[in-house]
């Protein structure tokens, strides 16, 4: 398979994953469940579930140039990988709800639909991202059933819960959410940016590695690949809000000037951020270099972040 087409089967091999975890939408408690289960079927591109699965094979082995997979490796890829994918993206898709909502970014459109304050009204979508951040923890503790290792799958947890926590996604947020509208500076920006979005995809990596065998040198060289990747994907989304329009994008553009945001574009300029994309993703693949395994995939996806038009 070319990269493209395996970019269409493992996305959709990807969504089957995620959605085959999603809390039943029945009970008394039912309207949170279904107001969860909608924002996460909204939608995306799975990148953070898709890089973790392809650092997992860098490592612990991929399919085959035919694109089977040796079924012994698939059946551990299912035991102790996919629990973590879909709490990773049901993690994401609360810090979505919760920066959509009136007291945040204000905004209504997500992914070309209602974002679920509109949706199901604003108590029900902070409930609905707070139920998804504790229930991607009851579905990532499912990878000990089968594990051999029940250490590192707790170590993964761990990791998981400080990349989302106060010193990984939501610390970013806080100190994003307390500058808004004010004056930002160069370093306090890159905080953030390695905070609020490149926390999620550096765990992301680390545990595709840590599960599959790598050892500390190569985590943490994962971690600084994933660091890259994430600043790179941030200003990116920063050149798109200010040059790509609400129908390419399916969320509404410009929402950075209306929030009054400073933003890399704002600090440097559009043609300083695109060659800041464009070194960052070349250091992300250059780590990508020095790591085992086929890395044809993975290097795809980290081009495609420099290319996207949404």
């Amino acid at each position: 398979m070319n990269p493209e087409e395996r970019l269409k089967r493992y996305t959709e091999e990807t969504e089957a994953v995620i959605r085959k975890y999603l809390p039943p939408e029945d009970g008394y408690q039912k309207t949170v469940t279904e107001a969860m289960n909608y924002s996460v079927k909204a939608g995306g591109k799975r990148l953070r579930p898709l890089f973790m699965r392809e650092v997992y094979r860098l490592f612990a082995g991929g399919p085959g140039p035919d694109g089977e997979d040796d079924p012994v490796r698939a059946g551990m890829e299912g035991i102790l990988v996919e629990p973590f994918m879909a709490a990773v993206e049901m993690i994401h898709t609360f810090s979505l709800i919760h920066d959509d909502l009136p007291c945040m970014d204000n905004d209504r459109l997500r992914r070309g639909l209602p974002t679920t304050w509109v949706q199901y009204g604003y108590d029900m979508a902070v409930l609905a991202g707070d139920g998804l951040a504790l229930y991607a923890f009851e579905t990532a503790v499912k990878a000990l059933a089968g594990s051999e290792r029940p250490a590192t799958v707790a170590r993964c947890m761990g990791l998981l819960a400080q990349k989302s926590g106060i010193g990984g996604m939501i610390g970013g947020q806080t100190v994003d959410v307390e500058l808004s509208g004010k004056p930002i500076d160069a370093g306090r920006l890159d905080f953030i940016y390695r905070l609020k979005t490149g926390a999620l995809l550096e765990v992301s990596m680390m545990i595709g590695a840590i599960l599959g065998g790598a050892d500390k040198s190569q985590v943490e060289a994962v971690e600084k690949m994933a660091s890259c990747v994430g600043q790179a994907f941030q200003i990116q989304d920063d050149i798109l809000d200010l040059t790509s329009t609400t129908d390419m994008l399916g969320k509404p553009v410009l929402s950075d000037e209306k929030n009054q945001k400073t933003t890399y574009v704002s600090l440097y300029g559009l043609e300083k951020a695109r060659l800041a994309v464009r070194q960052l993703s070349a250091q992300a693949e250059e780590i990508l270099k020095s790591l085992p395994g086929d890395h044809e995939f993975l290097e795809y996806l980290i081009d495609m972040l420099i290319t996207r038009e949404k």
